[in-house]
């Protein structure tokens, strides 16, 4: 039987005999790319920030309920999609050589893609509607809803091409997400500067235009994954997009049962910010700001950890797929300590320099900005304790996926996160003095429940009998 540890080691890569070695070679060849992707990602959003922040507060104030909406579904839809790497992992941890086998997953994944982005697209058609619902500023609401009818456009590419990073990365080719999204920022840059102020002979679409500028950086991105699988030549010998409407109904079956509660548990854990967002403006405005911007501070954070469990789901997932549970165990545990190493330094610059990590968002020294940043010092103490427990649930959430284990921990998330989270932070954040420490308080009580019962849920996977049978 193959051996899943030696297929990702680079050809003509010196053999190394001591296998927990091994194991760290292979997932941080996995996860760095991966996490640096996430991060890039990041910047392809603050790109369109940037640029429709110059149109005023209500155009920003419009597109950022609108991309609240759109992300929301966006990242769930890619959940769900999501669940092709542990079956795509565990066919190439069986054989090495699982030609069609992986291409019928990556191709059964295509078609859900595209059932889910139109989907996507749907409810997004549905956007200014459910503002209005949520009792939203009508003129603010009529704004979001024509940025939307725009961006929703981007969600079908992004969720295809979602698919097809899975597919380069699970095939070692990780570093081909890196590359694209990187230019993909500048392709952001040129497309808004376009489109949104008229330059370059393109039309001045304001607000609009940076909705198009999505729309088009994602049509790159999807056509740069094509083009990367077509000519690389491990990628093409798959032939992923051949015989395209030939289907496997078993293995959509399989996909959707494994991704529909990953889609459900992003779901949990955004509504839970989401609503912490919400409890933040019951109580004020300078809790609200500082709360949003450690938020963001902790959010780029974690995707570090974010993508050391995207690689476990991959290593943990060969091993599954090879009958091996010496190497689950190591790939879990070499993922889970990389993990939290990361989120100790982060939560360390996070702990002794708070006013350095805030100046990259706002001038802490000017008078306007210090209840805001007061507030968001506070707040960025249990940023920092929740990095650690964050990046513990992520990577054993990660690792599970790998056991293509997805629906015990979706009811763990959503009890952790609603049950345990967000009632402690209703609690201490409108009930007691606290206030806004209150709600991180409930934030880090919810991510830090989620870990120890994920991490409990692997530890004792043999006895529940997640490991895979001879």
């Amino acid at each position: 039987m193959n051996n899943p540890a030696t297929i990702s080691r680079a050809p003509g890569a010196k053999p190394v005999s001591n296998p927990w070695r091994r194991e760290f070679r292979a997932t941080m060849r996995l996860a760095w790319p991966l996490a640096a992707a996430n991060l890039l990602q990041m910047l392809v959003h603050a790109v369109d920030v940037i640029f429709v922040a110059r149109l005023g507060e209500q155009a920003l104030a419009a597109s950022s309920l609108a991309i609240a909406i759109f992300g929301l579904l966006l990242w769930a839809l890619s959940g769900l999609t999501g669940a092709v790497a542990p079956l795509i992992a565990a066919e190439l941890g069986r054989r090495s050589h699982a030609v069609r086998e992986v291409r019928r997953s990556v191709r059964m994944g295509l078609w859900l893609a595209v059932a889910a982005g139109l989907f996507g697209m749907a409810a997004c058609s549905q956007a200014e509607r459910l503002m209005l619902l949520a009792g939203q500023d009508p003129v603010i609401s009529a704004m979001a809803g024509s940025f939307m009818d725009v961006i929703m456009w981007a969600m079908l590419p992004m969720i295809i091409a979602n698919v097809l990073r899975i597919f380069v990365s699970t095939l070692d080719r990780p570093i081909f997400a890196t590359l694209i999204i990187a230019v993909a920022i500048g392709v952001s840059v040129i497309a808004n500067y376009a489109f949104v102020f008229g330059n370059l002979g393109a039309p001045a679409l304001g607000l609009e235009g940076s909705a198009l500028a999505s729309v088009v950086t994602s049509v790159f991105i999807l056509v740069s994954y094509v083009i990367a699988i077509q000519t690389d030549r491990r990628l093409s010998r798959y032939r992923i997009l051949g015989n395209w409407w030939r289907h496997k109904w078993s293995r959509l079956r399989e996909i959707t049962r494994i991704g529909t509660p990953i889609a459900l548990t992003i779901l949990a854990e955004a509504g839970l910010f989401s609503g912490a967002a919400f409890l933040m403006g019951r109580i004020g405005p300078s809790e609200l700001a500082g709360h949003t911007i450690a938020l963001q501070i902790a959010s780029l954070a974690f995707q570090i950890p974010f993508g050391i469990g995207q690689a476990a789901t991959i290593r943990v997932g060969y091993h599954f797929g090879a009958r091996d549970a010496g190497g689950i165990h190591r790939a879990g545990w070499v993922a889970m300590g990389i993990a939290v190493v990361f989120s100790g330094v982060t939560a360390s610059i996070m702990l002794f320099a708070p006013h350095f990590v805030l100046s990259l968002y706002v001038d802490p020294q000017l008078p306007r900005n210090a209840a805001l940043v007061g507030f968001a010092v506070q707040y960025l103490l249990w940023a920092a304790i929740f990095q650690l427990v964050d990046a513990a649930q992520a990577v054993a959430a990660g690792n599970l996926r790998g056991l293509q284990d997805t629906r015990v921990p979706m009811v763990i998330a959503v009890l952790s996160y609603w049950a345990a989270g967000y009632s402690v932070a209703i609690w201490l954040g409108l009930s007691t003095p606290l206030e806004g420490t209150g709600v991180w308080i409930g934030l880090a009580t919810g991510l830090a429940v989620a870990a120890v019962f994920l991490t409990l849920r692997w530890t004792r996977r043999a006895a529940l009998g997640l490991l895979p049978q001879n």
